[in-house]
């Protein structure tokens, strides 16, 4: 199974929704990066990724996004071969 990476913060229930989602599909670990914890980390993020909104995924070097793009990769049946390959 592929790495996952997620920004988030402890109370973003898009955070939550994402890992029960994530989860649901099979990931045991998610590497959770708290930009609530860790401020300089939000700026990392945005960096990396072009957003400031929690939260965004990584599944190995991929950006997925946030949850809508979680969710709609999901609809879409591209999660899963994501996450196996």
């Amino acid at each position: 199974m592929a790495n996952v990476t997620m920004y988030c913060t402890a109370t973003c229930p898009y955070c939550i929704r994402a890992e029960m989602l994530l989860k649901q599909r099979g990931v045991t670990e998610i590497d959770k990066i708290r930009v609530d914890l860790q401020p300089e980390r939000r700026a990392e993020m945005m960096q990396r990724t072009g957003r400031r909104t929690v939260p965004q995924i990584y599944i190995d070097d991929t950006h997925v996004g946030g949850y809508d793009d979680l969710a709609a990769l999901d609809r879409a049946d591209g999660l899963m071969p994501l996450l196996n390959r």
